[in-house]
């Protein structure tokens, strides 16, 4: 059987069958918005940074596979640290640096509003509480208050 050229690239292309949105799950926070997905990103940004943090990574499949041809939703994940937590932690665990940078997560909605997600920092260092102690806990806690607030800025 012979495929045209046209029909042979549509056979080609992946298909796409989308997740459902986000949802609470444990050791999540999970926060819909009614903000569009790049002023929503635009506001992480800029919540991190107001809060002495800094964005360390951003990463996200839409435009790549956009360029192959293939729509997703907005999804962006966005890395945020802060330096003098870093050293801190490597103090009490150099395995929970793999943790490093936590991430914030920012996905489109259908309707075309955005939700932003994380891992708590205690969910993210658990694995490592025991090398870490409390003190490591002092830290994940720490986190834990300032991605809240960074959060809060960002959605409201």
């Amino acid at each position: 059987m012979r495929f045209t050229p046209l029909i042979a690239a549509f056979a080609m292309m992946p298909a796409l069958a989308l997740a459902e949105p986000l949802t609470e799950r444990e050791g999540w926070v999970v926060t819909q918005t009614e903000k569009t997905y790049e002023t929503l990103i635009d506001d992480v940004k800029d919540a991190v940074t107001a809060n002495g943090y800094g964005v360390v990574t951003e990463a996200g499949p839409t435009a790549a596979a956009a360029q192959r041809g293939v729509i997703i939703p907005g999804n962006r994940v966005i890395g945020v640290f802060n330096n003098d937590v870093a050293v801190r932690t490597l103090a009490l665990s150099t395995a929970a640096m793999i943790e490093a940078p936590i991430r914030m997560y920012v996905t489109q909605n259908e309707d075309g509003t955005a939700t932003l997600s994380y891992k708590t920092p205690t969910l993210v260092f658990t694995p490592y509480m025991n090398e870490g102690g409390d003190e490591l806990a002092e830290i994940a806690a720490e986190l834990d208050a300032d991605f809240a607030t960074i959060a809060d800025d960002a959605v409201n």
